[in-house]
């Protein structure tokens, strides 16, 4: 006997969203204000305020919002990169912060066949060329 297809989504769901979780690519705001470089009198309205600008995105577990290590460039002194609010922006009627978590997680076959949170540093471009293929994707069915 077959499931029926609102659980069998449920389980896929909730399996996805343990593997981002378990990824290790996600920090809360005390984790982002403790990294090394990041300003000493930043409170914690900043990560919060990236957030409401649009520069980054979070996904919310039990109630705790987590922000993209992958976002975050390192040699910035841990502000978002860029282009994150680029893709941001094409995603955002589109996918909430666990839809843009899965994509930028998943092997994109756009990028020949890599992940968009691995090439946010080298090659932003490409990674806003794949955004707006998926964008095309999801629009035109």
């Amino acid at each position: 006997m077959t499931k029926p297809n609102n659980l069998r989504e449920a389980e896929m769901e909730t399996r996805a969203r343990r593997a981002v979780m378990e990824s290790g690519d996600w920090l809360t705001v005390d984790e982002i204000l403790q990294l090394p470089g990041v300003s000493s009198r930043s409170d914690s309205a900043q990560p919060a305020q990236w957030k409401q600008q649009g520069d980054i995105f979070t996904i919310n577990d039990h109630g705790t919002d987590y922000y993209p290590a992958f976002g975050l460039e390192k040699d910035a002194g841990y502000r978002p990169y860029s282009v994150m609010s680029k893709i941001i922006d094409i995603f955002k009627d589109k996918k909430d912060g666990w839809g843009m978590a899965y994509w930028f997680q998943s092997v994109n076959s756009y990028l020949g066949g890599l992940k968009p949170q691995d090439l946010i540093a080298t090659d932003p471009d490409l990674v806003i060329d794949a955004a707006l293929d998926e964008g095309q994707e999801i629009m035109h069915g």
